[in-house]
């Protein structure tokens, strides 16, 4: 079951709804929320199970109440092997935003421990391989990414490599982590819209 409208839960009350075409989360943004849940789930041994349990805490499950409203939300990331060809509507949009947000939050300790690694790594003229908690992070994300992503898109072909996907998944872990900062379910919420309103 999912909803069209935030009235009814408090929690997404905090969001404004942005002057979108027909109420509708515009592409990039559904690109955007799924793919930093991919992330959470890379960081994550529980990954959808911990995103439900989210939801369940949030009073989220009039939106996200199993498995399957949840693969339908993601799958409207058009570049997902197998899109569903619906709209994520805004109080969707802000039901995935918050769970992400709340996620990261969990998780801040683990993703400043990998941005700190990356630093090191860099500065030392390491590679990833050299931390195994950050290599670990990497390659399970690129097996995310290649099992649940459609290599025929464009959008996807510019991640062939694993050099391309990791510096992806790094990038994911800096947002995770503006995400985590005070008023970050706000700012982060903006953000997903920025250049799609007037």
């Amino acid at each position: 079951m999912t909803t069209d409208s935030s009235a009814s839960l408090p929690v997404l009350d905090r969001l404004p709804d942005p002057p979108v075409k027909d109420g509708e989360c515009p592409r990039r943004a559904r690109q955007q929320l799924d793919l930093l849940l991919l992330a959470i789930e890379a960081l994550d041994l529980s990954g959808s199970e911990a995103i439900l349990y989210c939801a369940r805490d949030l009073e989220l499950t009039s939106i996200i109440g199993n498995r399957v409203n949840l693969w339908r939300l993601r799958a409207t990331n058009p570049l997902r092997r197998a899109v569903q060809r619906r709209a994520l509507s805004l109080a969707e949009a802000k039901a995935l935003a918050t769970i992400t947000v709340y996620l990261a939050k969990r998780l801040t300790v683990l993703i400043r421990q990998l941005l700190l690694a990356c630093e090191r790594l860099e500065e030392q003229g390491l590679s990833t391989e050299h931390h195994f908690r950050l290599s670990d992070y990497l390659e399970r994300f690129r097996s995310h990414f290649r099992a649940r992503m459609n290599p025929r898109r464009s959008a996807v072909t510019v991640y062939s490599t694993d050099e391309a996907l990791n510096a992806l998944a790094i990038n994911l872990l800096q947002q995770l982590l503006y995400c985590t900062a005070t008023a970050g379910l706000e700012r982060f919420w903006i953000s997903l819209f920025d250049g799609e309103v007037a």
